[in-house]
């Protein structure tokens, strides 16, 4: 009778062998795409998309109307995403930021549009690629920190809101979106030059700005969460002081009369590389706000306040006789 073979006991495997190639698991990434941005189209959501399936688990969605970013934002709270990206302009990502503000879900950016204000000031690449390869690294340092937003009458904003001259001019450019795409930052431009001379210099509405570091009146006023407060073809444009994402406070800045002596000189303080709008003479400027509140001081023939028109973020939200401004204090999570 034979007796059975014995079995050895495994061998023990080498350390080097069992612990080879092991990464963290992999982070769920919601990207919400906006597929009208300036230089969005479906082949580079594709590309995009391939590229950070190497080290995120990705789903894309794209927005399919104004503030459906805002909608889905809302639904990633309880999808169990780690990260949310908004690839798209300013606006996709001033709707994906209302959605997910005071959340612990952070939020990033790819520059899907004409300008990438936001993405820029977070240090994030213009280059869509570039910023792709900065996002995969983001995985291996994974560190979110908190943000600032601004709100103007319950809808919150990241870099900026402005009534007056800049909200005509966003009316105009929201309204020609071919144009947008088409010329970008000549097109805004056009728009800000075309709203001056229709519609400011002739009768504009009056402003009544009160903060708790004073008062102004004037026939524009910008509010910022950050600097700088745009770009032109990579040149900042600057017109406020002492304020940035983090810095837990606004700064605004009014301006008191829309004349075309000030025009240049108004022009070479934002454009400036040493100066800010707020500089001239003409311009009221209130730094380290908690907030600030923004009333019509013009009458119809009816007697009635005349409305003034508002953007936040370089997106139009229409026209108001009144707008409170608010600080939210360290209200979204950022990677960058």
């Amino acid at each position: 009778m034979t007796s059975a073979p014995q079995t050895l006991p495994p061998a023990d495997l080498p350390e080097s062998a069992s612990h080879a190639d092991r990464r963290p698991e992999k982070k769920r990434m919601l990207i919400i795409v906006n597929p009208y941005a300036t230089t969005v189209s479906d082949r580079l959501k594709s590309l995009v998309v391939y590229a950070l399936q190497g080290r995120y688990e990705v789903e894309a969605v794209s927005t399919e109307s104004q503030n459906h970013a805002t909608e889905i934002g809302r639904e990633a709270v309880d999808g169990g995403y780690d990260i949310v990206v908004a690839f798209g302009g300013d606006g996709t990502l001033n709707e994906v930021a209302n959605g997910l503000a005071g959340t612990d879900i952070p939020v990033s950016v790819l520059p899907g549009g004409s300008t990438n204000v936001v993405a820029r000031t977070l240090g994030i690449p213009n280059d869509v690629v570039d910023a792709t390869e900065h996002l995969l690294g983001c995985a291996d340092r994974f560190e979110p920190r908190a943000i600032d937003l601004g709100i103007a009458n319950g809808r919150r904003f990241v870099f900026a809101c402005g009534a007056g001259i800049d909200a005509s001019a966003a009316n105009q450019v929201d309204s020609h979106p071919r144009m947008k795409h088409r010329f970008g930052p000549y097109y805004y431009t056009w728009a800000t030059v075309r709203s001056f001379y229709s519609q400011y210099l002739r009768d504009p509405v009056r402003l009544s700005v009160e903060t708790e570091n004073g008062s102004a009146e004037g026939v524009t006023a910008i509010c910022q969460n950050s600097t700088p407060y745009s770009y032109f073809r990579g040149r900042e444009l600057n017109i406020c002081d002492g304020v940035a994402l983090d810095s837990r406070s606004l700064s605004l800045a009014v301006l008191g009369r829309a004349t075309q002596r000030d025009t240049p000189f108004i022009a070479a303080r934002v454009l400036g590389s040493r100066s800010t709008a707020g500089d001239h003479r003409h311009i009221d400027h209130f730094e380290g706000l908690d907030g600030a509140r923004i009333e019509s001081a013009s009458r119809d023939a009816n007697g009635a306040w005349r409305p003034f028109p508002v953007q936040v973020d370089g997106d139009y939200i229409g026209l108001h006789t009144e707008l409170e401004l608010e600080l939210d204090a360290a209200a979204l999570k950022v990677i960058a």
